[in-house]
Order: C-alpha cells, then structure tokens, then sequence
C-alpha cells in the first residue's frame, strides 16, 4: 500500500452449494449496481465487529442466505478512493435462505465454479474461488 492511512476493514464469503441437479459445488455471485460488477458477498465491518461475524452478517444482508463458515481463505489488499483495503474472507456452505434485490446488490446468481470464475470481473476474486476450491475438494 502507498499511504499510511488506516485501512477499510472489510470481510466476506465465498458462498457455496451443491447444485440441486447434479450435486457439483456451484458458488453464489452478486451484482451490485453502483459499480455494476460481479463479486463475493462482502461489506465494510461495523465499529468493532470482528470480522467473520461481520462477514456472516454481510453475506446475510446481500444474499439473504444464512451460512456455515468453514475455512479461512487469504484476504484481499487493494486500494479504493486512494486508500488501502483489506477483506478478509472465509468459505461458507450455503444454509437455507431467499434472495431478494435490493438497492445493493440487485442480482444473485449461483454458477459452477469455471463459470462463476468467468463471470467475476476482478481477478482477486477468481484466485477466492480457486482457494475455496482447494480447501473443498482437500475435506
């Protein structure tokens, strides 16, 4: 990072399921219309929210999926505005839940891992689903 200011504290998931057809791991994507790119669930944490309850909450309120946290994945650094970033990220199994747009994140889509990695438009979060993948298939 070039600055020395503090920087944005952030934490997410990368949702997962088993697809209902064919049971193969498919990963949750939002798009959030104010930058209108394909991502991870993720948000800036709360004034000394701990950043995996931070992230439970975030995928929560952009997916309206409740999840399962599993493994800790490498975080993020990147800068925004000219200041420094960090989300921390965790895999999380998909629970029970109902997507509804809102004025954040207005779609949601669940797409097999090679076509969830083509859809995300940075590339930090196609190296999130190769992690996740790893740590999934390694259980």
């Amino acid at each position: 990072m070039t600055t020395n200011q503090e920087p944005v504290r952030a934490a997410g998931c990368v949702l997962w399921r088993h697809g209902p057809v064919d049971g193969q791991i498919e990963i949750a994507l939002v798009h959030r219309p104010r930058y209108d790119d394909w991502s991870h669930p993720k948000g800036k944490l709360k004034e000394g929210e701990e950043a995996l309850a931070g992230a439970l909450r975030e995928v929560e309120e952009e997916t309206g999926y409740r999840c399962s946290p599993g493994i800790r994945l490498p975080s993020a650094y990147y800068e925004v505005g000219g200041r420094p970033k960090v989300v921390v990220y965790w895999e999380a199994e998909a629970l029970t839940g109902t997507f509804t747009p809102n004025p954040e994140v207005d779609h949601l889509i669940w797409l097999p891992a090679p076509m969830a990695r083509l859809r995300l438009t940075q590339d930090r979060d196609r190296d999130l689903v190769d992690a996740a993948l790893a740590v999934l298939q390694a259980a």
